[in-house]
């Protein structure tokens, strides 16, 4: 299973905005995970920004560029968001094998 939640405070994460966090994390940059994932900065930046601004809280972190350059990382709420949503992931998938398995069946 791939899953998109929906919070009530109408904030949203899915399986895209989860690999953009773990590129960011992996990167320290939106730029440079944008383009690991094969999107521009303006849609990275934007996917970002909803990311932190759904929650409430800042996700993602940017230093401003400047000789060296900018960056971004994950704040603790972005690496609980990953870690929370990962293992909710790994939950629904463990426990959902008999209704995925007749699903499945019914595709065929």
């Amino acid at each position: 299973l791939k899953i998109t939640l929906i919070l009530e405070s109408g904030a949203r994460i899915g399986p895209g905005k989860a690999a953009l966090l773990e590129s960011v994390r992996a990167t320290g940059s939106i730029a440079a995970a944008g383009r690991a994932m094969g999107m521009d900065y303006k849609r990275a930046w934007l996917l970002s920004d909803s990311l932190n601004q759904g929650f409430g809280h800042p996700v993602v972190e940017t230093a401003t560029g400047c000789k060296g350059g900018g960056g971004a990382s994950l704040t603790t709420l972005g690496q609980q968001l990953i870690e929370r949503y990962d293992a909710l992931e790994t939950s629904l998938n463990a426990s959902a094998g008999k209704e995925l398995q007749a699903l499945r069946e019914l595709a065929n």
